[in-house]
């Protein structure tokens, strides 16, 4: 079995995918030697660990820097979270992803809202069709990606998030998406309509008030992305390390 077929069956197994998001080769190789059966990569984390705010500031050549070295190093399948598609072009969201799937990327993570001055959600008509296309273009070239698209209501603190997620998720369906990622909804009697309103796989970030693993499983949710909450984490215990090491004068912080 090849990579994409592994990552797409790892979707429909009984316990959810947990998803690593990793921003180098490091990071990714920790995730496989911990046993994680796939990785994907965090825009965020890459894009801010490279000096760049998130949003599609990144040049996409950079990141597919990333991605090249990042699996030239593992042997776990690989998918890249490609925000908006880093261009309104769908000539040239689809060249993207051929750039990626070329490296042996078996999947991508495609947003409905875009940054520009401020982060807006698109029309889900028009992105609808941009899905559609896409799908259209690597189903008729044998070109095997995962596609993973993402509905923003919950993440951007929109108004009636569950109604208009609702109304997303039959849209990106029929338009040919593989699966359906939600970032940031928590209440369990949210997720459990959402997961009902759809055949395809359920992703979901972890959140403060979320239910852990097991109960998620339970909800019916299929992923489990570590999205850049990790790398965040990382970042702040750094800052207070050397903060730490500053006021005792010592680097002795470090050590204890």
């Amino acid at each position: 079995m090849n990579k994409y077929n592994t990552f797409k069956n790892l979707h429909q197994q009984d316990s959810a995918l947990l998803l690593g998001n990793v921003w180098n080769v490091q990071s990714a190789l920790l995730y496989q030697k911990l046993g994680f059966k796939a990785i994907g990569t965090s825009s965020d984390a890459i894009a801010r660990s490279l000096g760049y705010e998130d949003g599609e500031k990144m040049p996409f050549d950079d990141l597919l820097r990333i991605v090249k070295n990042i699996q030239s190093k593992i042997s776990i399948p690989l998918t890249v979270d490609i925000e908006g598609g880093y261009s309104r072009n769908t000539s040239e969201i689809i060249n993207n992803i051929i750039s990626l799937h070329n490296l042996g990327v078996v999947g991508v993570n495609i947003e409905d809202s875009i940054s520009s001055s401020t982060r807006e959600i698109v029309d889900a008509q028009e992105f609808s069709k941009t899905i559609q296309t896409i799908k259209s273009y690597i189903s008729n070239n044998n070109i095997d990606i995962f596609l993973n698209v993402r509905t923003d209501f919950y993440i951007m603190g929109l108004a009636n998030p569950l109604s208009e997620t609702l109304k997303r998720i039959k849209v990106y369906e029929d338009s040919g998406a593989d699966g359906i990622f939600v970032p940031c909804i928590e209440a369990d009697k949210e997720i459990r309509q959402v997961v009902a309103a759809t055949t395809l796989p359920i992703n979901v970030l972890p959140m403060p008030n979320q239910s852990g693993f097991n109960n998620l499983n339970d909800l019916g949710v299929k992923r489990i992305s570590v999205g850049s909450f990790l790398y965040n984490d990382m970042v702040a215990t750094l800052e207070k390390t050397i903060v730490d090491i500053l006021k005792n004068k010592s680097f002795s912080p470090i050590f204890d």
